[in-house]
This record gives structure tokens, C-alpha cells and sequence, in this order.
């Protein structure tokens, strides 16, 4: 049987962590803008369903990487309070994880719109 109220409250839980990473992670924020552009952008070059389905994907991903690795950093903050080599490896390693996913991101989003920008410019 589902317990509404653990759920609502795991649902509760959620937001409080989306307000925190929004509110406390500049990257975050910076995300956030690029995508308002980005689909501003697909709006604006009349893209296709599925071209813009594909942009949501990677902008999900490139959010993801970005709350798991705030995520991560807040951990290691505490369980060291110490600059210790390997704390800084676990924030260095999430930090290239949110590299990767934007630079992937970035090449998705040149394959979708630079036949649209150079072939077919509106």
C-alpha cells in the first residue's frame, strides 16, 4: 500500500534540494540561462519535435551532472573539513563529470543546429 504522506514528503524533499542547488550553485543558474537561450533558440529556427526532444534530453543530463556534483562537493565538505588530497580528487572528478556532459551537450547541440543556422537560416 503507498504511504501519501512518505510521499509527498519524499516529493517535498525533492524541491528542497532543486531550491538549494538553484539558489546556492552559480553553475546552476548559469545552466538554467543557457538553456532558456537554447530553446529560445529552437523556437526561433522552428526545429522538430524530436530535434528539441534531443536538446531536453541533454539539458536534463547537463542539470543532473550539475545537482550530482554540488551534491558530491557537499558530502565531501562533510566528511572532511581538512584539505585532504582525495577529497579534493572526489570534487575534481564530479567537476569533470559536469565537464563532459556539457561538452557532449555542446555537440549535440551544434549537430541539431548548424544545418538549421547555415542551410535552412530562417
Amino acid at each position: 500500500m503507498v504511504d501519501f504522506k512518505r510521499l509527498l514528503l519524499s516529493f517535498k524533499y525533492a524541491f528542497e534540494g532543486i531550491t538549494y542547488a538553484f539558489v546556492h550553485d552559480q553553475n546552476l543558474r548559469i545552466h538554467i540561462l543557457v538553456t532558456l537561450f537554447v530553446l529560445t533558440a529552437g523556437i526561433f529556427y522552428k526545429l522538430s519535435g524530436f530535434e528539441m526532444w534531443i536538446l531536453g534530453i541533454m539539458i536534463l543530463f547537463v542539470v543532473m551532472a550539475e545537482m550530482l556534483n554540488t551534491a558530491i562537493e557537499q558530502m565531501v565538505n562533510l566528511i572532511s573539513l581538512e584539505h585532504k588530497k582525495e577529497a579534493k580528487i572526489a570534487k575534481d572528478v564530479s567537476a569533470g563529470m559536469v565537464f563532459f556532459t556539457v561538452i557532449a551537450a555542446i555537440i549535440v547541440g551544434l549537430l541539431i543546429f548548424l544545418p538549421h543556422i547555415f542551410i535552412n537560416p530562417s
